[in-house]
């Protein structure tokens, strides 16, 4: 029995650093995910749909934002199951409990709105683990494994939060514990445990049976493996007598890839031209910048021309790719005027005495007072030399 695992999907989910054109693309990109998803599920043949938290990025978005999701989820020929999340709990001011949803759901869609077993196809159950608040102080997804039979059904609990072993979070009320999962595994009440909140596509455990889909569209630099579905051959779970149930062998479980975006961090030591040049000649390489976010970390010493070089062109590539996260902050390089510099300087009037007073302050212990001095030189070079290229 075949059937598609994915999770965190964030509709809505706006990015601080994307301009207003930027920003609707990728909202729209999360969007065109679920149809990819939609065809994934048709062209592998998958029976359901689990969806493991975080449908949408917010308990409130906007009805442009819950009409296209609906729109999306008509797509699908198959059970498609939802789990509320952390950011979208089943609580009172739930998304799914809005008028908006209530009118538009797809007949094949449904809300794992409680722990009842359901039944996408004859002979197998999905049994979900909600949040029905942002902080649940128990472990959600154990509970609900604990509460079913160990009768060896085919059965996929659909769980959301951070797994003790994958995050580290031992002491948080509602870690899931990977022990407890795997206890109701040998046990014969749980087939497969489909989970959401990483973002990052992950097998937990030793099972091979309890699964992280990652998020389909990526959303940060920190994820290893974002960008996922996956694709779940279940396998049942074979008695071993009267004791508890054993697996068979391990479910088949396959990556697809989805995600168009990239979140991409590059690192530059500058000190010349040439590393200047290596710098630029790494952003130009990269594909599909129009999806591509970009951060730049960059460190060194440069004097006050290839500082200048190096802000033109951050700003030129600034416009091509999909962002350019805030590339001053992350700039840690020490401009150092040379003997080219003030040739490029030979001012005359105001200009000259202005130059005078800042060079002056460049030389300064004062590091704050210093840095302003020589980001001006460094403007007026700029100025003086009508660019840099």
């Amino acid at each position: 029995m075949r059937f598609l695992h994915t999770s965190d999907w964030q509709l809505g989910m706006t990015r601080h650093f994307l301009g207003a054109g930027d920003q609707a693309t990728f909202a729209q990109a999360r969007l065109d995910a679920v149809v990819r998803l939609a065809d994934v599920a048709r062209d592998r043949g998958c029976a359901f749909v689990v969806v493991a938290g975080d449908v949408f990025e917010t308990n409130q978005p906007d009805r442009r934002t819950v009409g296209r999701a609906l729109d999306a989820l008509r797509t699908f020929n198959v059970p498609v199951y939802l789990l509320p999340g952390n950011h979208d709990p089943y609580d009172p001011g739930s998304v799914y409990r809005s008028a908006a949803w209530r009118e538009g759901c797809p007949d094949l869609v449904r809300v794992l709105d409680d722990d009842r077993p359901r039944i996408p196809v004859p002979g197998v159950e999905v049994v979900g683990a909600p949040w029905t608040s942002k902080r649940p102080v128990t472990d959600l997804v154990a509970e609900t494994c604990a509460a079913l039979p160990a009768d060896g059904s085919l059965r996929v609990v659909v769980g959301h939060g951070p797994a003790d072993l994958v995050s580290g979070d031992f002491g948080q009320p509602g870690a899931v514990r990977v022990a407890a999962l795997e206890a109701a595994i040998a046990a014969g009440r749980v087939s497969h445990v489909a989970l959401g909140d990483r973002h990052s596509t992950s097998a937990v455990g030793d099972t091979g049976r309890i699964w992280y889909a990652g998020a389909p569209e990526p959303t940060s630099y920190r994820e290893e493996d974002a960008g996922n579905a996956l694709v779940v051959d279940l396998a049942p779970l074979v008695a071993a007598g009267s004791g508890p149930a054993r697996a068979a062998a391990r479910p088949a479980v396959e990556r697809v890839p989805v995600g168009r975006w990239r979140f991409q961090e590059v690192h530059g030591d500058v000190q010349d031209d040439a590393d200047l040049a290596e710098l630029f000649a790494v952003l130009d390489s990269l594909p599909d910048k129009a999806r591509t976010i970009v951060k730049v970390k960059v460190a060194g010493t440069l004097t006050l021309r290839q500082a200048a070089r190096l802000e033109e062109g951050l700003e030129a590539r600034e416009h091509v790719l999909g962002a350019l996260e805030h590339p001053e902050r992350h700039l840690d390089v020490t401009v150092v005027p040379d003997a080219d510099d003030l040739a490029a300087l030979s001012l005359t009037g105001y200009a000259a005495t202005a130059r005078d007073r800042l060079l002056a302050r460049a030389h300064r212990d004062e590091e704050s007072e210093a840095r302003g001095a020589t980001d001006a030189l460094g403007l007026l070079v700029r100025l003086t030399t009508g660019g840099t290229r």
